[in-house]
């Protein structure tokens, strides 16, 4: 198996974009929670990220609703069920951490559900950003909750309640 890596620049940041094989398999922000060590990332490459990165600053645009790339996703099963839940979560909706525990089966499951959506190693492309706190309010993101919020504003458009939350507001929990 070959790892490679290629860091890009966009309208929301710098984005360090990994792949396994030629496919697509994580996408870091700078400060990351749950970023991986680095060195494992592979070798810095100067090319086979374009689509990717075409991709990802359409969507950064408010050009694109979705993606269609190929991605390969590293996690545990239950992961895997809450990262497909994620993926339908329609453009610019949202839902809870408990919603999903919900859907999976067992409402009990909403914190290890948080923690499945915080590992999500494609951060846009599984829209982890479109996922709240029970009572609707922004809560962890691994690229910062300003970026979160950004995101959600995209998507939902201009003067959207998300346009209206103000800086200092943005406290981790």
């Amino acid at each position: 198996m070959t790892t490679t890596q290629q860091t890009i620049d966009t309208p929301t940041g710098e984005l360090t974009l990994v792949a396994q094989d030629g496919v697509l398999a994580g996408i870091y922000f700078p400060g990351h929670w749950t970023r991986p060590d680095r060195g494992g990332f592979g070798a810095e490459v100067a090319t086979g990220f374009e689509e990717a990165e075409r991709q990802l600053c359409e969507y950064l645009a408010g050009e694109r609703t979705s993606f269609d790339l190929p991605t390969v996703r590293i996690g545990s099963a239950f992961e895997r069920r809450v990262w497909e839940r994620l993926d339908a979560i329609p453009y610019g909706a949202t839902t809870t951490y408990g919603t999903i525990a919900r859907e999976l089966g067992d409402p009990a499951l909403a914190r290890t559900v948080g923690r499945a959506v915080g590992r999500n190693p494609l951060s846009l492309i599984v829209p982890c950003h479109r996922v709240l706190g029970g009572d609707g309010a922004l809560t962890g993101y691994a690229g910062g909750l300003d970026r979160k919020r950004r995101l959600l504003a995209l998507e939902a458009g201009p003067g959207s309640r998300w346009d209206r939350i103000p800086d200092e507001a943005l406290t981790l929990f």
